[in-house]
């Protein structure tokens, strides 16, 4: 064979094995729940419990389905934040994944918000606690020690707070949205204000007393539905009754201590489904309302007995 014919079987070869190579780019996809993010770092904790290092560039597309049909938005990569439920595909292993496209639902994404939110208050007590610190800072020995003890115990219930978001974040692949076989083992109704999402002391104690009731099952969920009256336009009613849901959940989750597992993700149902007359003021204060239910699988049920 001639020389110049073997240099070129040679470089097509190589040329062939470079492709097979890239042909041969794993293409990993999988779901899981977002429990921490470093920049364009996301470790995701899978739904088989495992913990996989999801990295996103500039050319990963961050999505959500539109309707009712297989139509998807795309959003910014802003909205990717812990506690947020996700599906991903990419290439890469089981280990570690780059990112080709993400999809998430907007249910999900404001579940999490609410749980991002469960640190606000700490934080900005935090701060304050620091003014304070630096506005007194010529005060006696004493007063300085004062202030050093409650800002460490200020860090202190941020620390406790941050690992408590984190565990719920983990948590989340595990909520029992999917299952549809349900018993109703409690329930409860919570009415508001015109135009309000505000929950009244005296509703806060049903709540309470509902999320008490539900530890005396194993494998429970409480479902959250939020709903309006018939006055004003239909997209404030709509975000209105979602507005009210969040509230519930905000308050099982930080005044309760309900993990998010064990909460459906709050539905936002508008005017539909009234349980009185819209034509009259009281039934119209009736249908401002959040109703909570107490669901256990009946499998579960039946192995618990209750």
């Amino acid at each position: 064979m001639p020389k110049q014919v073997r240099v070129v079987a040679s470089l097509l070869a190589v040329c062939l094995l470079s492709l097979g190579s890239a042909l041969a780019a794993d293409k990993v996809k999988g779901k899981g729940v977002i429990t921490l993010r470093s920049g364009n770092t996301l470790t995701v904790e899978t739904d088989e419990d495992a913990t996989v290092t999801v990295m996103v560039t500039p050319d990963t597309k961050v999505q959500h389905p539109v309707g009712l049909g297989a139509r998807k938005k795309q959003v910014g990569q802003e909205v990717l934040i812990p506690g947020l439920k996700l599906k991903y595909e990419g290439t890469g292993d089981q280990n570690q994944v780059t990112a080709e496209t993400i999809t998430f639902d907007r249910d999900d994404l404001s579940l999490a918000k609410v749980i991002q939110a469960g640190l606000n208050p700490t934080a900005q007590q935090q701060a304050q606690n620091m003014q304070t610190y630096e506005t007194n800072r010529q005060a006696t020995e004493a007063e300085l020690a004062a202030h050093r003890q409650e800002i460490e115990a200020s860090k202190q219930r941020i620390a406790a707070n941050e690992q408590g978001i984190q565990q719920v974040a983990q948590a989340t692949q595990k909520r029992f949205a999917e299952l549809t076989d349900w018993v109703v083992k409690g329930q409860a109704t919570v009415h508001f204000e015109i135009g309000d999402a505000t929950i009244s002391p005296e509703h806060q104690k049903e709540i309470a007393a509902l999320a008490q009731d539900a530890l005396k099952y194993k494998g429970y969920v409480i479902e959250v539905k939020g709903f309006a009256d018939s006055t004003g336009r239909a997209a404030d009613n709509q975000q209105l009754s979602k507005d009210r849901a969040q509230a519930v959940v905000a308050y099982l989750l930080q005044e309760c201590q309900v993990p998010v597992k064990n909460i459906v993700a709050p539905g936002a149902m508008s005017e539909t489904h009234p349980v009185a007359s819209n034509e009259t003021t009281s039934g119209r204060a009736e249908n401002r309302r959040v109703e909570l239910r107490i669901l256990v699988n009946k499998g579960v049920a039946g192995d618990s007995g209750n």
